[in-house]
């Protein structure tokens, strides 16, 4: 965790898109996660990325979600908000209207359209970069997405446009450490994958996380004992929460299958509805979740 100053840093749950019997968002289950993050001691939230589902939601309903966590947060911790669109111009829009309900930054993903050359990719993300009034953060997930930069490129994004100063990286801590030296740690990297290498990507040179919510707050005491040098404090923090990590963590389908199961038995918030298409949850999985949220149990305030 050494390296020069961060602007962004720590623990940024990325929500879950929680839906009521209607199939239409639940507003108490955003609100619930919200005021559980926060009290419990988030650094940050971050709403619309693969967890929450974006490619499932309409735009209007990708608007209402920034508007409802904006509102719940009022300004208490920074909040980033991926950006969603198939062109540089819908997500020039997007991000107007993140930053409008209080966006600290910016999460851009590659346009839906794939495959796409990295060149193309780099001027696609430079067009939207330029345009935005907040610190922009590339999502870089070639494993889930399909399609990234290589570090060269990356290097090069940030050098012609300062306002590039976050990446959020799904990859292996050696790669990511690889990653850090090729952009000469000129920006804050936030590991993704729900925390899987929490620690050693941190001791890489990562500001953070944004994982899903269901062992945050952990990642979040693991995460301030590294920071004030506890290593020991870290580990321990850190292996109550791998178990259920692991479980949660084998794709995106699982993630929202298993990982919003995790979060609603640790928030209180009741039964989980899917919207389609989705991965069904068998007996044994929802055993093992059942067992997990038992051992964690629930989300308290710090």
């Amino acid at each position: 965790m050494d390296g020069r100053a961060r602007v962004f840093s720590g623990i940024y749950p990325m929500l879950y898109a929680f839906f009521n019997r209607a199939g239409t968002l639940d507003r108490g289950a955003i609100a619930r996660q919200v005021e559980g993050c926060v009290g419990r001691g988030a650094d940050g939230i971050a709403v619309l990325g693969l967890a929450t589902e974006t490619a499932k939601l309409s735009p209007a309903e990708r608007r209402q979600l920034v508007e409802w966590v904006g509102d719940d947060l009022k300004g208490r911790v920074p909040f980033a908000v991926t950006v969603f669109g198939a062109s540089p111009y819908e997500q020039m829009e997007a991000v107007e209207h993140a930053v409008a309900h209080g966006a600290g930054f910016v999460v851009l993903q590659p346009p839906p359209e794939r495959p796409i050359e990295e060149a193309e990719l780099a001027r696609f993300f430079a067009k939207v970069i330029e345009s935005s009034p907040v610190p922009v953060a590339i999502q870089n997930a070639p494993e889930y997405l399909g399609v990234g930069l290589s570090g060269g490129a990356i290097a090069a994004l940030n050098k012609a446009n300062s306002r590039f100063s976050v990446l959020k990286c799904e990859a292996p801590s050696t790669a990511i450490s690889r990653l850090i030296g090729e952009t000469a740690d000129r920006l804050d990297v936030f590991q993704g994958r729900g925390g899987l290498e929490l620690l050693d990507n941190l001791r890489a040179g990562c500001a953070g996380a944004m994982p899903a919510p269901e062992c945050f707050d952990l990642l979040v005491d693991a995460y301030d004992a590294l920071r004030r040098g506890e290593e020991g404090e870290a580990e321990r923090h850190y292996a109550r929460a791998l178990p259920a990590i692991v479980f949660v963590t084998q794709s995106i389908e699982h993630i929202v299958c298993y990982g919003k199961r995790l979060t609603a038995l640790r928030f209180g918030l009741g039964t989980v509805r899917d919207r389609a298409p989705f991965l069904a949850p068998t007996p044994f999985g929802i055993a093992a979740i059942e067992r997990y949220a038992a051992r964690l149990g629930p989300v308290p305030e710090k």
